[in-house]
């Protein structure tokens, strides 16, 4: 018995783990929070059960490892999770007759500033609790973070950098590809505080709402509501809080739970904390927790409902989604009668057979999800006729197969001339980032498709072959056809970056699509003979990438149609200066902060410019590190300094190799 306990535990360390790096590294959810929840509670309760706890535990270890396109820094203290609960009462036990600060739990990236001087100095993200990322630039971005504050001694302050629903839901109705739609606000705001490029950012509508103070000095007041009162007094929006006491705190949060109906701004819980800071202090922490504060997590609204059937959506890539149709209910304020299964393995863990009795909830009040299969519980594990995975495409009736990347597995389209791939393959191939082409929405496309006038994407130059069908149709005529040309002739006139990400080869995104252009010198018979091993030594670029690209590139469809295409277009070829690449040869590192270029990226590109190469890590090939806290402890500066690497600031690179910024 206590063997099969041991093995539970390390099933579940490996899939919480799993679902951690998923959601912190690569903003990808692989299971619900309600599902991690209880997983993490079953782990909980065998631990202190068993009293074994392994070393790579999410109860003792804190989030996951930060990703590697932005400079890491270790935080001056550690950033530990919470202790959770989901019962009203043990919050109110947990008080202890003291008095405690009760607040909104946000739900976005937290975030850690300096200012020194007054000054916003760094910014960095939690990452994995110890070293977080740094986003100086992209912080400076955030529409309601001061900048300069009164206060003008070091001042390091937590908070938490969020995207409001309301602009959430704005940005993604200008996107129409359904395919391209950002699922939540957390995962949205996630990659746009962690971008290379801070106009990104800043049209993302970030805010900063501050939750606490990192140092505690009597300038900041001896509670945490002083504490707030300082922050406000800075100039700084911090998270709504409330004092309680055992007698006031459920109608306190009572009266939480009644604003997050109308609430904008994503929060996925409360947070409790002894007002008293010293006390706080005096309880000390555990390996994973301080005991000065604890979360509270909503109970999610479950509504039981009869699942009717399982639709299958297909989508640009192939791939093909199950989405779960069910019984309408009303959840949070709204009636739902579908939810997104996300891929087969979730399918498979359900085992959803049509009429099954399903409770259905909204993941941080937002997404329908599937919480529990009630006739599955019940049935104890009997044999049952469950949901067939179709062996044809829904759209085309082309076979489908099953393919498993990182544990998870789904179903995809193998038919290359599926209509649902051809709509969304030419809704990504016009759209801005692209081609740039107006005039084409996806329903548009989807009738030309419909019509015989496109087939591949050369095809577009060639609509003048179908104009009086053209304007003839629903919501066209000679204005808008002849705005449609002249959208599609000044497209002729293009780069071939924006002809790489609009082919819609899988992973290879507008700035993927730029950095392999730099890298093949912007010579496309060069990049269509790359192989996976020289596509992967190439920095930012993993053997999941090169292995698409290549893939894409030696199939002799794909070469046909890039070769008509091509023929179509003018593309620029960037002019090399002669006497320009005064850094080729040298192979840099850019960290931490910078001043006087306005992004890492900014001085990333300058230096590729020049010839030079900008790689992630400091080896015996890195030429110099640039970091401007020479003196820091940071593993970069350290590991420069046993290799003998020179560390230059901005100002001494600049003067040493005489870059005009």
């Amino acid at each position: 018995m206590q063997s099969e306990k041991v093995e539970r535990i390390r099933y579940l360390v490996e899939t919480l783990n799993r679902a951690s790096k998923a959601y912190y590294a690569q903003d990808r959810e692989i299971m619900s929070n309600r599902e991690y929840d209880a997983l993490y509670d079953e782990l909980r309760d065998l631990e202190r059960e068993t009293g074994m706890v392994l070393a790579n535990s999410p109860t003792v270890n804190v989030g996951y490892e930060v990703v590697e396109e932005l400079p890491k820094e270790r935080h001056e203290s550690p950033m530990l999770s919470l202790d959770k609960t989901k019962s009203r009462e043990e919050l109110r036990d947990w008080l202890e007759g003291h008095e405690a600060v009760l607040s909104w739990k946000l739900d976005g990236l937290t975030i850690v500033l300096t200012y020194r001087e007054g000054k916003l100095s760094k910014a960095v993200t939690r990452g994995n609790g110890e070293i977080g990322e740094v986003i100086t630039n992209n912080a400076r971005t955030f529409v309601n973070l001061p900048m300069t504050i009164p206060f003008t001694e070091e001042l390091v302050v937590r908070g938490e950098a969020v995207i409001s629903y309301s602009d959430f839901e704005k940005i993604n109705r200008e996107i129409e590809d359904e395919d391209a739609k950002y699922k939540n606000p957390r995962n949205l705001c996630s990659g746009s505080v962690r971008q290379l490029n801070n106009e990104i950012t800043a049209r993302r509508n970030v805010r900063f709402y501050a939750f606490s103070l990192v140092s505690n000095r009597e300038d900041f007041g001896k509670s945490i509501m002083g504490q707030f009162d300082f922050l406000k007094g800075q100039g700084f929006e911090v998270v709504e809080h409330r004092m309680v006491t055992e007698e006031n705190i459920l109608d306190t949060v009572e009266y939480f739970e009644k604003e997050i109906e109308t609430f904008d701004i994503p929060s996925d819980g409360l947070v409790l904390t002894y007002d008293d800071i010293a006390y706080g202090q005096s309880l000390g922490r555990t390996a994973k927790f301080p005991r000065n504060a604890i979360a509270f997590k909503w109970a999610d609204e479950l509504r039981e409902t009869r699942l009717l059937e399982i639709e299958w959506s297909a989508s640009r890539t192939g791939l093909i989604n199950p989405v779960a149709i069910f019984e309408p209910v009303e959840l949070e304020g709204t009636t739902v009668s579908r939810a997104s299964v996300h891929n087969v393995s979730i399918l498979r863990a359900l085992k959803l057979a049509t009429g099954d009795r399903i409770t259905v909830y909204k993941a941080n009040m937002i997404i329908p999800q599937i919480a529990e299969n009630l006739t599955e519980k019940e049935c104890g594990g009997q044999e049952r006729e469950l949901v067939e995975i179709p062996d044809t495409c829904p759209v085309c009736g082309g076979p489908t197969r099953i393919r498993q990347v990182n544990d998870v597995q789904s179903l995809y389209c193998d038919n290359d001339s599926c209509p649902a791939k051809q709509i969304k393959a030419f809704t990504l191939f016009v759209s801005r980032d692209a081609m740039n082409i107006d005039g084409l929405s996806e329903a548009t496309l989807e009738k030309f498709i419909d019509q015989g006038f496109l087939h591949e994407f050369a095809d577009l130059y060639h609509l003048d072959r179908y104009r009086e069908q053209i304007v003839e149709m629903e919501g066209f005529g000679e204005k808008s056809y002849q705005n449609l040309t002249e959208s599609v002739e000044r497209s002729r006139n293009t780069t071939l970056p924006r002809v790489i990400y609009g082919l819609g080869i899988a992973n290879i995104g507008a700035a993927n699509a730029k950095m392999l252009c730099r890298y093949f010198d912007y010579d496309l018979k060069r990049m269509q003979e790359a192989d996976v091993e020289s596509l992967s030594a190439i920095e930012g670029v993993g053997e999941v990438i090169a292995a698409a690209f290549v893939e894409y590139m030696q199939d002799a469809g794909n070469l046909g149609r890039m070769e008509r295409l091509v023929r179509e277009l003018q593309i620029e070829i960037p002019q090399v200066a002669e006497g320009s690449q005064t850094l080729a040869g040298l192979s840099i590192v850019i960290t931490g902060s910078l001043n006087r270029f306005s992004s890492r990226s900014d001085l990333k590109e300058l230096i590729e410019q020049k010839g030079g190469k900008v790689t992630g890590s400091v080896t015996g090939k890195t030429t110099c590190l640039i970091n401007n806290d020479t003196a820091s402890s940071s593993s970069k500066n350290k590991k420069a300094k046993e290799l003998g690497i020179p560390i230059l600031s901005e100002e001494d690179f600049i003067e040493k190799y005489e870059i005009e910024p």
